[in-house]
């Protein structure tokens, strides 16, 4: 602030400029009138009483402030009429001096000031008084001749009055303040004219009798009232308008984050003030606002000319604090404000309710003798009520428009904030570069969520955000997609600079979270998808990278880069989802079996039904299209029955043509939940007369070892039934034996995957080994998928596995060839002296089942 203080004082001594030209003409123009006057002698009486006139015509009856400059408008035109008409131009010349050094001591100005004004007084009158010796002399009373001299010699007065004040204000701040005052000279040079018709008028009544002095004088007093009245409403009115455009203004900048930019310099110009102060305190996500409008109008600063302390006591006290020498106030409050050097403060609490969020401040009256005055508190109270509702508002907007395009658990940006950033990133075709797009799929949270609540749910969500945005590139935009899924987006090289990405934030996101004694391990699956090769627009990226993502919990590594494969499969199922009902309705579907035999002696045990859908126009369709399909569109219970009807159907008729054979059937994690089905499993066991123990349920492993107790319900009421329970596909999971132990199942089944590399992978090996060995340990029967060559045979063999499946002994195969698969194992054994062709099966009592 010292710096700016002594640049307003270097600026305030340039005033001499103009002053020292000023006070040399005033010196020249009253020499040539002393020697030129043609009237030397002077009425002192008279020129005492149009002193007295000169000095009240001083007092300002309207102001008009032009940066920090006042400019009043006075009616010294009205006695400068007479003195010009009764006596001599020299001797009007030192009354006006006279008069105006007395005004500007009564103001107390400063040096540069006083000089000015009592100068420019000078030289305008002496330059009237050589008009007025031009002009052809007054003579023959007061007629129309007079009327035009007296006239031209007052506006001289005026117009030189004018171009001084132009000159300085624009020597001190510049052309456009100069343009300014030219643009307010308006009405003081109209009113001007006025007084100078007035004095006439005065001038004319004082020539026909003095006894219109009286009069005058009443007319005079009237004329002032009136003035002053006028000056009242104008400011009054300008006000009013004033308000009315802050208010709009701030409407208007409300809806866009720029309320201080539209509030705070029409403050400042409204209150004419030097300095215009908002501050707000730090609120939620909100920081702490100080900020400053100067007369010197280089934008908005962020420093305040008003002490803090003072601020702090408006708060605490939640009233105006208003101090100055028109305003009065605290003697300690007036002394912390002298020490900042301002003149006067006036700062007002903004309210919202009963809570004040901030204050509003003005500080030095603008003008050389310019005061806040009472009647200005009342004007920035009314414009302080209306900037808190502005700014309530505003805040409010800025809230909506955060949450509209942020996730309220996480805070991160939502799906309609990413789809804009993408929207505008792939507008920018960068040489070299990517957009990629990542969504990380987080495993298990609906089990989190039914049995630790929703509460636990909102944690994991809340810490896999947490570790994204720790994890993620600078440069990276982090957010919530909706539900277990999070984006990530950036520019990249290329598309396997993406999937090396996704691998390594996967991972590093990867770990265990507590909840209180509860441990989870926090796992995703991952898509990827790019522009410009998967798409070129925001909508079609995140299509393509949510299949990614679907494909993704299915491959290993969890991370999948969008191929058009995915899309096409995906287009598929939705095509089929009618096609499923109907074939379910006319009976399309097919029911093939797969056997299950002995590894020690290759004895048939059972048998495995798997559907099969053979499409007229799509061909074959995977198990798994068609099971997902009707997963989405609930007919999975009907699927499910009609696979069991055809397995319980053909149980009984083997039974009945003396070849009791077990059979199999594929539950998914869906039906455990239904509380009805292991009702109907007893139904349909009734109906085909079919023995429970001879029908084995085989859930996946992710079904029915989900984190939940949700599916145990259901699997004990099937066991209570005498239904045997198979965990297919174990190892692909994260389960553990121990765990396994726990659930009323009988029989584990080792993933294809493991058996299959045994022969060539010591890890596989010691897996399948591991579970063997376990699993009898638990009294659980363990069952070998995708047995394929004798070598995996032999393994398998040698650490104990007792029951396989694979191609190795069969294919799976419709009721037709299954049934000459049977032909095929036939043997002959003597009986009563013939030979006679016999199944190899197990009797029920030592079925197994999966």
């Amino acid at each position: 602030m010292a710096s700016r203080t002594g640049v307003a004082r270097r600026a305030t001594d340039n005033a001499w400029l103009i002053t020292g030209p000023l006070a040399l003409l005033a010196v020249i123009c009253s020499t040539f009138l002393g020697i030129a006057s043609r009237e030397p002698h002077t009425d002192w009486g008279i020129a005492l009483l149009l002193l007295v006139a000169l000095v009240a015509a001083h007092l300002p009856v309207l102001t008009f402030v032009v940066r920090r400059q006042a400019i009043s408008a006075t009616i010294t035109e009205i006695p400068l009429v007479l003195a010009l008409y009764h006596l001599p131009p020299l001797t009007v010349v030192l009354l006006a001096t006279l008069a105006a050094l007395i005004t500007q001591i009564r103001r107390r100005l400063g040096p540069a000031k006083f000089a000015f004004n009592v100068a420019r007084s000078a030289a305008a009158t002496s330059l009237a008084g050589l008009v007025l010796l031009a002009l052809p002399p007054i003579r023959g009373g007061v007629g129309p001749g007079a009327w035009g001299v007296l006239f031209a010699a007052v506006s001289t007065v005026t117009l030189v009055t004018l171009a001084a004040v132009v000159g300085v204000i624009t020597l001190l701040q510049g052309w456009q303040a100069g343009r300014e005052v030219v643009k307010t000279a308006g009405v003081p040079l109209l009113a001007a004219a006025v007084n100078v018709t007035v004095g006439l008028i005065i001038l004319i009544a004082v020539a026909s009798t003095r006894w219109s002095l009286l009069l005058l004088g009443a007319l005079a007093l009237t004329v002032a009232m009136v003035y002053r009245a006028y000056a009242q409403f104008l400011r009054q009115h300008r006000t009013v308008a004033d308000i009315y455009e802050l208010t709009r203004a701030m409407t208007q900048s409300g809806q866009d984050a720029t309320l201080p930019d539209a509030l705070l310099g029409r403050v400042r110009a409204l209150m004419q003030a030097e300095y215009a102060t908002l501050w707000l305190p730090a609120q939620g996500r909100h920081p702490e606002v100080l900020l400053t409008a100067s007369v010197e109008g280089h934008g908005l600063l962020d420093f305040s000319k008003i002490p803090g302390t003072l601020r702090e006591g408006a708060i605490a006290q939640r009233k105006t604090i208003a101090l100055g020498a028109r305003l009065g106030g605290d003697k300690e409050q007036l002394a912390i404000l002298r020490e900042a050097s301002a003149k006067d403060v006036i700062i007002v609490p903004l309210r919202s309710g009963q809570a004040v969020i901030g204050t509003l401040e003005v500080a030095n009256r603008l003008g050389g003798i310019g005061f806040f005055t009472p009647d200005d508190v009342p004007v920035l109270e009314t414009v302080a009520a209306h900037a808190a509702v502005a700014l309530e508002n505003s805040r409010l907007v800025d809230r909506l428009r955060h949450d509209a395009y942020h996730d309220a658990l996480t805070k991160l940006p939502n799906r309609r904030r990413i789809t804009g950033a993408l929207d505008e990133a792939v507008k920018i075709r960068a040489p070299g570069e990517v957009v990629a797009v990542l969504l990380f799929d987080v495993d298990r949270l609906r089990q989190v969520n039914e049995s630790l609540g929703h509460a636990a749910g909102d944690k994991v969500l809340v810490e896999v955000a947490e570790r994204l945005r720790a994890c993620a590139p600078s440069s990276a935009l982090v957010g919530r997609a909706g539900g277990d899924e999070f984006l990530v987006t950036l520019r990249l090289e290329n598309a396997e600079a993406a999937v090396e990405l996704a691998t390594q934030l996967r991972e590093q996101i990867r770990d265990e979270m507590v909840f209180d004694a509860l441990t989870l391990d926090v796992d995703t699956a991952v898509g990827v998808a790019v522009h410009p090769d998967h798409g070129s627009d925001a909508a079609t990226l995140l299509q393509r990278v949510d299949l990614a993502a679907t494909a993704a919990k299915s491959v290993p590594g969890s991370v999948q880069l969008f191929n058009p494969a995915l899309e096409s499969r995906s287009l598929r199922r939705l095509g089929l989802a009618g096609d499923l009902r109907r074939a379910l309705d006319e009976g399309e579907l097919e029911v093939y079996f797969q056997p299950k035999v002995t590894l020690r002696d290759r004895r048939l045990l059972g048998v495995e039904c798997l559907a099969r859908w053979e499409h007229p126009t799509h061909g074959t369709v995977a198990p798994e299209d068609f099971v997902a399909v009707a997963e989405h569109t609930g007919q999975l219970g009907r699927l499910t029955e009609v696979v069991l009807r055809e397995g319980l159907r053909r149980s009984r008729d083997w039974a009945h043509a003396e070849q009791p054979l077990a059979v199999a059937v594929n539950l998914s994690a869906r039906t455990l939940t239904d509380p009805r089905f292991p009702d109907r499993v007893r139904e349909l066991l009734d109906e085909y007369g079919v023995p429970p123990q001879r029908l084995t349920f085989e859930i996946r492993e992710a079904g029915v070892l989900d984190g939940t107790d949700r599916p145990v319900p259901t699997l004990r009421r099937l066991r209570d039934l005498g239904v045997r329970l198979s965990v297919d596909d174990f190892g692909t999971g994260s389960s553990s034996l121990a765990y396994l132990r726990r659930l009323p199942v009988h029989e584990v089944k080792v993933d294809r995957s493991f058996v299959q590399g045994m022969a060539t992978d010591p890890g596989d090996l010691a897996i399948v080994n591991a579970v063997v060995t376990l699993s009898q340990q638990f009294g659980l029967a363990v069952v070998a998928e995708g047995v394929e060559s004798e070598l995996t045979l032999e393994l398998l063999q040698d650490i104990g596995c007792e029951i396989g499946q694979g191609f190795l002994f069969s294919r799976p195969l419709p009721y037709e060839r299954l049934e000459a698969w049977f032909g095929a194992q036939v043997e002959s054994e003597p009986a009563a002296g013939a030979e006679a062709p016999r199944l190899r099966i197990v009797p029920d009592r030592s079925v197994t089942l999966l």
